[in-house]
């Protein structure tokens, strides 16, 4: 005789191969899929033709030098006006070329070696030549803008008192040394002071400093171009 658990194995598979039948051939409660098209859809996403404005700089300046020059561009350089026709007088003993006219309302005002400047001899029998600008009509002696304008001492004297203020020595002390009044002395020593800021600001105007030796010159970055 089969016994009864044979029976009762056989009944087990036939339930479970029944359970996978009727779960294979249910109906999804989704409902049927949705058929897809074969052509693919052209209808793409459009983008603005307008261009938006980029906010700021697209790079970082180099330096603040730069960075004012990227803000505030310089004006064009000026044009030189046109150089003074020659003349028929003898040729000029003195060369002016390294010279310039220093009047506010001249033309040639800044302008070297454009012939408008002629020599004129020693007023008064001083020891400095003086020049006439034939554009303007003016006059001006050629210590213009220097340290040495205006004084009436041996240059001498004033470049031994400002070298021993460079080695330091006190301002009383240099006075009693070359027999000059203190506040000569100190005179002489502010004008010198901003002949120098002139000086650096104009040929060191690219090196972003506070303070600077003489000694130091030789020995300067270059700066960003």
């Amino acid at each position: 005789m089969i016994p009864h658990l044979f029976y009762y194995q056989l009944m087990v598979l036939g339930l479970l191969w029944l359970f996978v039948m009727l779960s294979l051939a249910w109906p999804s409660p989704s409902g049927a899929p949705v058929p897809r098209s074969a052509t693919p859809s052209t209808s793409r996403r459009t983008r603005g033709k307008e261009l938006k404005p980029v906010v700021g700089l697209t790079h970082k300046p180099h330096c603040a030098a730069c960075e004012q020059e990227a803000l505030h561009p310089l004006p064009p350089p000026p044009v030189p006006p046109d150089p003074m026709p020659p003349t028929n007088r003898r040729p000029r003993a003195i060369d002016p070329s390294m010279h310039f006219c220093p009047h506010t309302d001249c033309d040639y005002r800044g302008w070297l070696g454009l012939g408008n400047l002629r020599a004129n001899g020693h007023p008064s029998g001083g020891p400095w030549r003086q020049f006439h600008c034939t554009a303007c009509k003016g006059y001006f002696l050629e210590t213009h803008g220097t340290l040495l304008h205006g004084k009436r001492v041996a240059v001498e004297l004033i470049v031994r008192v400002l070298a021993c203020l460079a080695e330091g020595l006190g301002i009383r002390a240099t006075a009693r040394v070359f027999e000059v009044a203190p506040n000569t002395v100190l005179q002489w020593l502010v004008e010198a002071a901003e002949q120098l800021k002139a000086f650096t600001s104009y040929f060191l105007c690219e090196v972003h400093i506070q303070q600077l030796q003489l000694d130091e010159l030789g020995r300067v970055p270059v700066a960003c171009g």
